[in-house]
């Protein structure tokens, strides 16, 4: 009789740990400096857009703001195998760093993020770097270093599906998400 309760008891846990199957979402990706929403269908190299997600409040603690304002997650995109920022993304840093200085109470985590290609470990790396070259880029403009964290997702967080060149580009990226 034991054996039979220990059997049901493993099974039923089993169920419950199975749960149901989650549908797999795929994110379209901002363009470079626009803020982050839930149906962007942009590329990295066309002009900025917004969105109409509002960032502020209960959001799960991704950001702070609202969508438009200086507080809205930006993206920066980098060249492949590559973690300098590009030139064009110079305007995002320095606004991202004026919001900063003018907020010391304000904190930013820097996600940095890789295509699929490499190995696990190396895509890690690659996004840490990108993280870290944001981060100096930030402190070099006057953001105090209590103010930034950095976190690499590699390849597991991408922005887009998909085994080309457009869907690569859009996952070569630093998200610069503000934390109140």
């Amino acid at each position: 009789m034991k054996r039979m309760i220990t059997i049901a008891c493993l099974l039923a846990g089993a169920m419950l740990l199975a749960g149901c199957p989650k549908k797999a979402t795929t994110i379209q990706p901002p363009t470079a400096g626009s803020q982050v929403g839930d149906s962007s269908n942009t590329s990295p190299s066309s002009g900025a857009s917004t969105s109409g997600r509002d960032l502020g409040g209960d959001n799960g603690g991704r950001g702070a703001g609202d969508a438009t304002g200086p507080l809205a997650r930006k993206v920066i995109y980098f060249d492949f195998d590559k973690s300098e920022i590009r030139p064009e993304y110079a305007d995002i840093v320095k606004l991202s760093a004026q919001t900063l200085t003018g907020r010391p109470g304000l904190k930013v985590k820097l996600e940095g993020n890789t295509d699929e290609r490499g190995t696990r470990e190396y895509n890690i790396g690659l996004g840490e770097r990108r993280a870290q070259a944001v981060r100096r880029a930030l402190m070099l403009e006057g953001v105090a270093e209590t103010q930034i964290t950095t976190v690499s997702f590699g390849a597991e967080r991408p922005a887009a599906e998909g085994d080309d060149e457009s869907a690569w580009a859009k996952n070569r990226r630093v998200e610069v998400v503000y934390q109140q």
